[in-house]
């Protein structure tokens, strides 16, 4: 069974080599934004890939200047996989327009980045530059050191993100493993999968799994920007296209946080967990600092996640939110000023890791600890880390051979706060 992990690194990139890559981003999105158009042309949406190869391979290099081959080709498969959701939605009786590319992003392979140990060569629109990466201190649980840098895991590829001159990959690594289902956890004695929603990060499960908010973020600038300029004409058909705009943004972040839930159960059912934690969603707007619009979507992916899990038999539940984000999940030290901004150093032991990973372990235990001190029978026995999982009392089990984990995690003393 193959297993695919994606894990985020931020790069340190300096002036020079962040005009390079802006200028990367843009040529990107006009070459797959290219290739869309070219589908779109004809009576009917070409979604082949090599079609749209020998049709529009040579235009794009030209018109670009020589643009790195490899990048002209993940561009057209970009618009040629965009082209394919659309027909696929028309199908099935929906409506869908015409892709745009907007999000500032590219998209990497083997052919167009390296990837070493501290640091990755991308190509560029003018040869390649080096970005070394970012990464916490002292900590061994974490996605990066345990996917990225495992020898269990391959990197596969990669995607660049751009988000207020802040520079991130996405790095994609897979492995395969053993499916034996004679291992698999029933309800009765499963496990929990701790959830936290946040703004710059969407989700991030006690898995190491992270959702970004990078692309709902950008939308809703997008349609904010349009609903703004849209209201300076004051008009009827002003007023008629701002509920237009409306429908749109709707849409577009149902079909995101659809994809979203689903890649979230898919993790649940991968780690055999009987339960989905999230925290207590009533007053995550002051506790986050996120707009009406996170807390909509917040809903949304809690209500679809909601409904997918039960057609598999797994719970969703929610738990008190109080001090989730200030607990050291390594040794249960509560401080405030243990969290600053996305990262977490315990004030005591030093721990340290991603923030939002950190309050999904907490949000773990704290529902382990009120079903299994509730008395409820077929409590799962613990929360999910990685390759192993932690009991109430904080005792740690590496997973069985075969069964199907992600990646290793230290013991952990949850005893404690």
């Amino acid at each position: 069974m193959e297993v695919r992990r994606t894990v985020p690194v931020a790069l340190d990139v300096d002036s020079d080599d962040a005009a390079l890559l802006e200028d990367t981003v843009d040529t990107f999105r006009w070459s797959a934004q290219y290739v869309v158009n070219h589908a779109f042309k004809g009576e009917y949406v070409t979604t082949s890939k090599t079609t749209l190869d020998d049709e529009t391979y040579n235009d794009v290099r030209e018109a670009t200047d020589g643009f790195n081959g490899g990048l002209v080709q993940a561009a057209r498969n970009k618009a040629a996989e965009a082209c394919k959701s659309v027909v696929a939605r028309w199908k099935q009786g929906k409506k869908a327009s015409k892709p745009e590319f907007t999000s500032p992003h590219v998209v990497y392979d083997h052919r167009t980045a390296t990837f070493h140990d501290d640091y990755v060569s991308l190509a560029t629109t003018d040869g390649r530059i080096e970005a070394d990466y970012v990464l916490p201190d002292g900590a061994s649980d974490t996605p990066h050191s345990e996917y990225l840098f495992s020898d269990e895991y391959e990197t596969t590829g990669a995607e660049l993100h751009s988000h207020d001159g802040n520079w991130a990959l996405h790095i994609h690594c897979k492995t395969d493993v053993e499916s034996d289902t004679s291992e698999q956890a029933t309800p009765e004695n499963g496990t929990v999968l701790g959830v936290d929603l946040g703004v710059n990060n969407l989700a991030v499960t006690s898995t190491g799994r992270f959702w970004t908010g990078d692309e709902f973020d950008h939308w809703r600038r997008e349609y904010e920007k349009r609903r703004g300029s849209l209201q300076q004409c004051g008009t009827r058909w002003a007023h008629e296209n701002i509920q237009s705009v409306g429908r749109k943004e709707e849409g577009r972040f149902k079909l995101l946080l659809h994809r979203i839930s689903n890649e979230l159960v898919a993790e649940a059912r991968e780690h055999d967990c009987s339960v989905i934690a999230f925290e207590d969603l009533t007053d995550i707007r002051e506790r986050t600092g996120a707009s009406w619009g996170h807390k909509w979507a917040f809903d949304r992916l809690y209500e679809y996640v909601e409904y997918k899990a039960e057609e598999h038999g797994t719970a969703v539940e929610q738990v008190a939110p109080e001090n989730t984000s200030r607990r050291c999940s390594h040794c249960g030290f509560t401080h405030p000023d243990n969290r600053e901004d996305e990262v977490f150093e315990c004030l005591k032991c030093g721990y340290e890791n991603h923030a939002d990973y950190n309050a999904a372990k907490n949000i773990g235990v704290r529902f382990l600890r009120r079903n299994q001190t509730g008395g409820d029978g077929g409590a799962p026995l613990g929360v999910r880390l990685n390759s192993g999982t932690l009991n109430v009392n904080g005792g740690y089990s590496p997973a069985s051979p075969g069964a199907r984990t992600g990646v290793h995690a230290e013991s952990h003393d949850f005893s404690r706060g």
